[in-house]
């Protein structure tokens, strides 16, 4: 009978006992901080570190509690990891927290950013499991979300330019032909072998052959009277004016023969020390460096002559094999032939390349600003021309600058095919990988675009700035003006610079205004908010959308001077 009156007893106790245990309470916000709030965006990461306290007594020494941290956009909800705590008496191996003295606890989470999370909220919840129930508590608000300036980071082809391989077309080439009319020792008469001479008789042709030219014109034709450097300076003197006087009577008689006439740049030199160095350098002649070591030591005349003419073996060889050739007029004729037109090379390139050299062509490509016609020009060097690699990368830089990046990766690659260790090319390989945001071969190709003229700073910034890395796109920027560049210190923090960056872009934007807009937001320069959005949404109207969701401009929400403006 005891035992049974016992067991009553235990029983009502038992259910007493547990009617007093209560469900845990909804917890104050202000027992949560969370870092950063607002929320950013990062290497396309959205991340933050919650710090939250349970209360003393407060947790069930038999609860387990589950907090997962919610982020709530858009009508949707994306939940991060979820962690677990425990009551003192439950058994496990989450984190215990006493109920007499509460605790302190971290949780780090991490979603994968997507553009509808600009307007968003972080919330924890909270699920509780006792030995008799499960239930909810409210959920709490720890952050909104999402700054994703970060993400205003831009990887279209516009950001940077490709590098073309420039042609080597000369509008004017210059031809010179030249002939000598020989002199016998110590005379001026000029001998009619000299003058018929197969060099002269097509020297002067070849002047009423450039006077009849559309396309070719006399630069220069000079007549130079020459002695050889033996004898006194006086003889050599009046020989050399002599010989250049008789040579410009001679040529002028022949060329009215011709029909024609040419302006002519006399003139003489006494002695020709200059050609006699010329031809020992090239001459087999016994003591040849001693002699030339001597033209070196002495610069007078006489004394060079004397010591010469002291090598008596050597000085035989030099008077019958250099001297003769030294006693002369030399006819220079400078002819310029000047190429086609800009407006001929265009219309060929566009109907009758054939006829047109690789130069011709290349130089065709740069008269058009019509993509199209450029794109035709160059693909007409690739066929034509298919070995040289400047038909390939030209074509691709255009197909880039088209927004046709598949096409200009496929040419760029042709020509890394010829020339693998091209710095631009494979600089515009690069360009065109990060366009198309293949970060890992873009990073490639710039480790190979060492000596471009292409910046590749720039693009190696920008890589680091989509990975989240801004120390090493800082160092890579340097001192580069650009929108990129410009970013990268507004995540910096460093806003004076930006506004200096962004003073200094050489062609600026929409993009350019709109992250003077956040710089002002951030400094609370309301006028720098509102002359630079004004002037984003008046080049570009999506920008007016963009702010509207922009939390780095939420403290203008009921702004009627800004809401007026992104309207």
């Amino acid at each position: 009978m005891r035992k049974q009156i016992f067991f009553a007893i235990s029983m009502v106790l038992a259910l007493v006992f547990s009617s007093c245990i209560k469900d845990l309470t909804a917890l104050d916000p202000s027992l949560f901080k969370c870092n950063p709030n607002p929320l950013e965006v990062k290497a396309g990461k959205v991340e933050a570190t919650i710090t939250g306290t349970f209360p003393v007594k407060y947790f069930d020494k038999k609860a387990s509690v589950t907090v997962t941290p919610v982020l709530k956009f858009a009508g949707q909800e994306v939940k991060g990891t979820a962690v677990n705590f425990q009551g003192e008496k439950v058994i496990g191996n989450d984190q215990s927290i006493s109920f007499q003295a509460g605790g302190t606890y971290t949780i780090k989470t991490s979603f994968n950013y997507v553009p509808e999370m600009a307007v968003s909220e972080l919330y924890l919840d909270f699920n509780v499991v006792t030995k008799n129930k499960t239930y909810a508590l409210p959920s709490v608000k720890v952050a909104d979300g999402v700054i994703a300036t970060s993400q205003l980071v831009s990887i279209n082809p516009k950001e940077m330019s490709p590098i073309i391989i420039n042609d080597k077309f000369q509008r004017v080439i210059q031809e010179m032909q030249e002939a000598d009319i020989l002199f016998l020792i110590q005379k001026s008469e000029l001998r009619k072998t000299e003058a018929k001479s197969a060099d002269v008789v097509s020297l002067t042709n070849k002047i009423k052959e450039i006077t009849d030219s559309q396309n070719q014109k006399v630069a220069n034709f000079e007549i130079s009277g020459y002695a050889s450097p033996d004898g006194g300076i006086e003889l050599n003197t009046n020989l050399a004016e002599k010989r250049e006087k008789v040579t410009t009577d001679f040529l002028n008689k022949e060329l009215k023969k011709l029909k024609t006439s040419v302006t002519m740049d006399a003139k003489f030199t006494a002695e020709d020390w200059e050609g006699f160095q010329a031809l020992m350098e090239k001459s087999n002649i016994q003591d040849k460096q001693v002699i030339i070591r001597v033209l070196s030591m002495y610069t007078d005349p006489e004394q060079r002559e004397r010591e010469i003419k002291n090598l008596s073996v050597a000085f035989k060889s030099i008077a019958e094999e250099i001297l003769p050739q030294l006693r002369r007029s030399r006819l220079k004729l400078t002819i310029d032939i000047i190429g086609k037109s800009d407006t001929e090379l265009l219309e060929a390139a566009k109907q009758d390349t054939i006829k047109l050299s690789v130069e011709e062509l290349l130089f065709a490509g740069t008269l058009t600003k019509d993509l199209n016609e450029k794109a035709a020009i160059y693909q007409k060097v690739t066929q034509l021309y298919p070995a040289d690699v400047r038909g390939y990368n030209n074509l691709g830089m255009v197909k880039y600058q088209q927004g046709n990046l598949d096409d200009a990766s496929r040419y760029f690659a042709k020509a890394l095919e010829i020339e693998p260790k091209s710095a631009d090319i494979n600089f515009n390989s690069a360009i065109t990988s990060l366009a198309k945001g293949d970060l890992s071969q873009a990073e490639l190709s710039f480790g190979k675009a060492a000596g471009t003229t292409g910046n590749v700073g720039h693009g190696l910034g920008t890589i680091y700035v989509i990975k989240g890395d801004y120390n090493k796109a800082k160092t890579y920027f340097g001192a580069t003006s650009s929108n990129n560049a410009a970013l990268l210190q507004i995540l910096n923090a460093d806003y004076s610079g930006a506004r200096k960056t962004l003073s200094t872009v050489a062609k600026p934007d929409g993009m350019s205004s709109y992250l003077g807009a956040v710089v002002g937001a951030r400094t609370n320069d309301r006028e720098a908010v509102y002359s630079n959005m004004k002037d984003a949404v008046k080049q570009d109207r999506s920008f007016a959308q963009k702010a509207t969701k922009d939390i780095e401009f939420s403290k203008f929400a009921t702004d009627p001077a800004f809401t007026d403006i992104i309207k």
